[in-house]
């Protein structure tokens, strides 16, 4: 059996069979995929270039950004290829690969979070502390555990996954390849290896969840013992967003993975996978950065800089004309 799997291919769920509406999910897809390439790009490339977001809080979004650009792309030019060939395949180790993509990525955000949310806590709660505790080293330690993690998880779901006997149809009932939409597809009677890798993972989130929900007592509870009204307003303007969007991520990944498995495809499925493999790469950087002054500000110096340099071209131009 596993030589006879080790040649098979899948073939992903369709949106639609009608190719009108095909088209449009090709458009739409693209659209989303290359805001969220624009969007992560920009701040990778301000935080890096910028010397005044060099603090951690920024350290951490760069990740971040760097990880939803990596996630997004995972999942969805693949299925804007098969869009616009008007195929649906995809090979055992092309799904493998982004299997084990998938969940790295999603299980090295969830640590990211739970950093940036630690990293908060010291910058409201312990203000004067700032600086050394988070040292650039314990920063880069924070951030190494987030991928040791979500490597470690990538490698337990996939080989657990494509551990298993898969017979019969070959049509995954989603757009990626992804752990409970191939477990439909599987003949094995025992699930054993997948059900430890799932507890695993449960664990993991609930872990990261339980420190973030800790980080956010102690931080409101600070906040609201501030007088100003103004710095209240900006605090919770800060963390709420940070909040919602780890809940949310959480929560569907939750829905997904811990759902019973249904010899039926849903439309539930299909709007959970989306949610937390195509929405927070496109929302984060709205949510993170594109809000905050500092970013806005070297933005607005970069771009400034850009049209000097581009009038300074014409103006070379045009003298070389005359």
């Amino acid at each position: 059996m596993m030589n006879q799997t080790l040649l098979m291919e899948f073939s992903l769920m369709g949106f639609t069979e009608s190719q009108m509406l095909l088209r449009l999910h090709t458009v739409v897809f693209s659209l989303i995929y290359l805001v969220a390439m624009m969007e992560n790009l920009i701040i990778i490339l301000l935080t890096v270039l910028d010397q005044r977001l060099h603090s951690p809080m920024y350290f951490f979004l760069r990740h971040l950004s760097f990880v939803d650009l990596c996630l997004i792309s995972a999942t969805l030019p693949k299925s804007i290829f098969n869009s616009i060939t008007f195929s649906d395949f995809i090979s055992f180790l092309g799904c493998v690969l982004q299997l084990f993509c998938v969940v790295l990525l999603s299980g090295s955000e969830i640590g990211i979070l739970t950093a940036m949310s630690y990293d908060r806590y010291i910058a409201i709660c312990h203000l004067l502390h700032y600086e050394g505790v988070m040292s650039k080293g314990v920063c880069v330690q924070l951030m190494t555990i987030s991928w040791l993690n979500g490597g470690v998880l990538g490698i337990l779901y996939s080989s657990g996954t494509f551990s298993l006997n898969f017979c019969g149809s070959t049509k995954i009932h989603q757009f990626f390849c992804d752990v409970p939409a191939l477990l439909k597809l599987s003949c094995s009677k025992e699930y054993a290896t997948i059900n430890v890798c799932v507890a695993i993972g449960v664990c993991y989130a609930f872990s990261c969840l339980v420190c973030i929900v800790i980080s956010y007592v102690y931080i409101f509870t600070t906040v609201l013992k501030i007088p100003t009204r103004q710095k209240q307003s900006r605090a919770f303007s800060t963390c709420l967003p940070h909040l919602i969007v780890v809940s949310a991520f959480l929560l569907t990944g939750a829905i997904a993975y811990l759902k019973p498995v249904s010899d039926e495809p849903s439309l539930l499925d299909l709007f959970v996978s989306v949610f937390y493999s195509v929405v927070p790469p496109t929302l984060n950087p709205v949510i993170y950065c594109l809000r905050s002054k500092d970013i806005k500000s070297a933005l607005g110096k970069i771009l400034s800089k850009v049209k000097k340099e581009w009038n300074n071209g014409k103006m070379t131009k045009v003298e070389v004309r005359k």
